[in-house]
């Protein structure tokens, strides 16, 4: 047993079929679709439209049309799950005394309090400011890292500066000095010293 060749098991056959479908009732054709995305939703998200698929032969019905979500990188936010994290740079004088970023968020323009005394690599975290979860709940959160940025070109003013403010910090630097109390160093040789 097996299908007709001239039916393809639809019990009838067309003697004169349509030029544009070939008797088979359905046409190939390009339509636009609207669809809504829901927030949260990250790379490789499928989404399911139903019946809005390819039409089923015969005149059967239409199948299920799947679309996979990429999502576009951001200029500013690299995204880790829920958590949107930004990478911003300050002057090193910025970082010593303190300062307020402004930071363009999805929510609008949002203020960043950097305390005195940040050091490279320091975040500062805008609670529930990053993606919603999928299905409801909570937002992630916005991670702030510092970059500190150190100046590599003074003039001769700035340099007396920086030396004056080293000298009264007491933090003047003796040529070849590497070793600090307690440092990696110090506990090696004190190794060996045991020995």
């Amino acid at each position: 047993v097996e299908t007709c060749a001239a039916c393809r098991g639809h019990g009838t056959t067309i003697p004169d079929p349509c030029l544009e479908c070939n008797g088979d009732g359905r046409v190939r054709e390009r339509v636009s679709k609207q669809l809504n995305i829901p927030a949260g939703v990250a790379s490789g998200t499928r989404i399911q439209l139903r019946d809005q698929g390819e039409a089923g032969p015969g005149g059967g019905p239409n199948g299920d049309l799947f679309v996979e979500i990429e999502v576009r990188r951001h200029k500013i936010f690299e995204r880790a799950n829920n958590d949107l994290h930004a990478k911003m740079s300050i002057p090193m004088t910025a970082a010593t005394l303190g300062c307020e970023l402004k930071l363009e968020t999805f929510d609008g323009e949002q203020s960043i309090q950097v305390e005195p005394g940040a050091q490279e690599g320091h975040t500062v975290t805008l609670p529930g400011l990053g993606v919603p979860r999928l299905r409801g709940g909570k937002r992630g959160d916005i991670i702030v890292h510092l970059s500190v940025e150190t100046p590599t070109k003074l003039d001769a003013a700035q340099r007396d500066l920086l030396e004056q403010l080293a000298k009264l910090r007491g933090e003047e630097m003796a040529a070849g000095q590497v070793e600090h109390a307690g440092g990696m160093f110090a506990r090696l040789r004190d190794k060996l010293g045991q020995r």
